[in-house]
């Protein structure tokens, strides 16, 4: 830590994590843990995008999407599991003032990125049954890439307004961040300036995309839940239900633990149980997602066997 100018306080240049725990058994029983988990969300979203790219049957918008939340989830989780399994290895939890900044901002980045996908696979699964005749023009290849601009823009916008805010805050004392990462809310807490206009501007951006994006999943679901309800054939209905489904379990795994730890008031659940629902939200939804996917779609199955089927045969 540097000193100031007047000689009574002095300049953070780094924080200490707290982490997850003290207990060094522990700590390495949730390192391999945590890089098991790391090491099935790299290979499962890497083995998506894959897939998705040299299928020529799953070059379809709801799948293009599906690659990109699956290029998010890997930079999500990326952004905080490999510090934390450093920090786990070398057993110190120190992290620099710039590389917090970082880590707070590609974080941000890539989970507001990922709120807008979600909503743009609602729109089209929304586009898919209740309008399949106009399908192809409702989603066209411009409609899904300026969908995609809007989310990376977006994602990008969210980032800068919580990274400038980071940066514009005075840190002179504590550097304890009781965090397993550089999260916002612990890190204006050990700020010694004012804090008026860094804490609500991020809360205002993040918290507008949220409601912007469940409001458009929201009115999706329901006009495919009448479409569905109005559908005579069983058959229909199970089907255009069925393609629903992993998506709904994805937005309602990921909206609903972001809801916990930052719609719910504070007094509700303790700092422990909050980095427990960060970890679950930021390690190991990025792993599930490719699952659930995989495990839910036909189209992917059939096309992974198909190319297995021909690496196999060649």
């Amino acid at each position: 830590m540097d000193a100031l100018g007047d000689g009574n306080h002095t300049e953070v240049t780094g924080f200490i994590l707290l982490g997850l725990t003290d207990d060094p058994i522990l700590q390495v029983i949730l390192f391999m843990i945590i890089l098991c988990i790391y090491l099935v969300t790299i290979s499962g979203n890497l083995g998506t995008i894959i897939i998705i790219r040299i299928s020529s049957q799953l070059h379809h918008p709801m799948y293009v999407f599906l690659s990109h939340v699956a290029f998010a989830d890997m930079g999500y989780s990326s952004s905080v599991t490999p510090n934390m399994l450093v920090n786990f290895l070398l057993g110190r939890n120190t992290i620099s003032y710039l590389g917090c900044g970082i880590q707070l901002g590609s974080a941000v980045f890539f989970g507001s990125v990922e709120c807008f996908l979600l909503a743009a696979m609602a729109y089209d699964r929304f586009v898919a049954i209740c309008s399949p005749l106009l399908y192809s023009t409702k989603m066209s290849t411009q409609v899904y890439v300026q969908l995609l601009i809007v989310a990376y823009v977006g994602g990008f916008l969210n980032a800068c307004s919580f990274t400038i805010c980071f940066y514009s805050l005075v840190f002179c004392g504590p550097n304890r961040v009781n965090h397993f990462f550089c999260d916002f809310a612990p890190l204006v807490e050990l700020s010694c300036s004012d804090i008026s206009i860094p804490a609500v501007v991020p809360s205002f951006t993040a918290g507008s995309i949220i409601v912007v994006t469940v409001f458009v999943i929201a009115v999706s679901y329901i006009y495919i839940l009448i479409t569905i309800l109005k559908m005579r054939s069983t058959e229909g209905r199970h089907k255009a239900f069925f393609t629903c489904t992993s998506h709904l379990t994805v937005v309602t795994l990921y909206y609903g633990t972001i809801t916990f730890i930052y719609v719910m008031p504070k007094s509700y659940y303790s700092t422990d149980e909050n980095k427990v629902v960060s970890v679950f939200y930021m390690v190991v939804i990025p792993m599930l997602n490719p699952l659930i996917y995989s495990l839910r779609s036909n189209e992917i199955k059939g096309a992974l066997k198909r190319e297995l089927a021909r690496k196999i045969c060649s």
